[in-house]
């Protein structure tokens, strides 16, 4: 008999194993481009030599220094993409993402106010996680009874929207009066954060400890997701406990944003229009979208990353300008097919 799920995972399989192969090459990429490039023939030589723990050609020492920012791109990249298909899939809108619902504001409240401070990188680093986690908890107290919601999805999301729209905008408010206040010689960094700016981001487990443990949940998660996405009514009925997913969505998107914001600033569009292009070319299925995502945002970001290191080189551009330059004419292109 033909098994209907046999195609399926035939056709995920090959999806993600050829996004796994762009992705590894976008980084090698990146750690072949620069103001001085490594040609392709020393690239395996290089890698074998950084395997055994030398670096003793230019090859080795430039793919080495490259790897570390084009390996926190990609983290950073699949984080913003994971958490804006947990957003659309709670907010049941395909317009959300993961900065949305103000967490990334209040990150950047933090860092902000670590850097006017004059504080150390790991301090602005604590700032801004401790800035995500404080609006994620606010905003979770006051839209708690919303999100337990199991039949009124509908409304229960658009007051949790709302909630977050408000909070981002106080947060903006904080902001803007911090920037104006900022003496001169602080405004650089403080802009370069509030845009995204990879450039001394350094190399950190965590991040890679956050997007795998939030990967897996999302992927278990994934059958409730295609539920819920499809009969929000009905989902309590057909078994899914509703208000204990949208908790779970709610709160691991919340980290994943965090996670990213605290390693490269607010980049934006990542985590709107990687969801979008994943879901227009492989399908609205989850148990596809939420791995495709993760690596296609991660390679997009590498991109993005060896743009801005080069594009005017030896200046270096933030990351988030060039995102934001790319996806804004693609996402109206989406938004345009969609319409049609």
């Amino acid at each position: 008999m033909h098994h209907p799920a046999f195609p399926l995972r035939q056709r995920a399989t090959l999806v993600i194993g050829v996004l796994l192969l762009c992705a590894i090459a976008s980084l090698l990429f990146a750690g072949m481009t620069g103001s001085i490039s490594v040609p392709l023939a020393d690239v395996p030589d290089a890698l074998r030599q950084l395997a055994r723990g030398e670096s003793g050609t230019l090859a080795a020492s430039l793919i080495e220094l490259r790897a570390s920012r084009a390996l926190t791109a990609f983290v950073t990249g699949g984080a913003l993409a994971l958490a804006g298909v947990m957003m659309q899939a709670l907010l049941r809108n395909p317009l959300a993402d993961p900065y949305v619902l103000g967490i990334s504001a209040g990150a950047s409240v933090g860092a902000l106010f670590a850097l006017l401070m004059m504080a150390t990188a790991f301090i602005v680093d604590m700032a801004a996680l401790g800035g995500a986690v404080g609006v994620s908890m606010l905003l979770y107290l006051l839209a708690r009874r919303d999100m337990r919601g199991g039949l009124a999805v509908e409304g229960g999301t658009s007051m949790l929207l709302l909630t977050g729209v408000i909070l981002s905008s106080a947060c903006m408010a904080l902001i803007t009066l911090m920037l104006s206040i900022a003496p001169e010689g602080r405004l650089r960094s403080m802009i370069f954060w509030m845009i995204g700016d990879l450039a001394g981001a350094p190399l950190r487990l965590a991040p890679w400890i956050v997007l795998g443990a939030a990967l897996l949940y999302a992927l278990r998660s994934a059958r409730a997701m295609n539920v819920v996405a499809l009969h929000a009514e009905a989902a309590a009925t057909l078994g899914i406990r509703v208000g204990r997913l949208r908790k779970g969505l709610f709160f691991v998107s919340g980290v994943l944003t965090a996670s990213a914001v605290t390693s490269a600033g607010s980049v934006g569009f990542v985590g709107l229009i990687i969801p979008h292009a994943c879901r227009f070319a492989f399908g609205p299925d989850h148990r596809v979208l939420i791995p495709s995502a993760v690596l296609a945002g991660g390679g997009f970001l590498v991109l993005c990353d060896t743009l801005a290191r080069t594009v005017i080189a030896p200046q270096q551009l933030p990351v988030g300008a060039i995102t934001a330059i790319i996806g804004a004419p693609v996402f109206l292109y989406q938004l345009h097919r969609l319409r049609k």
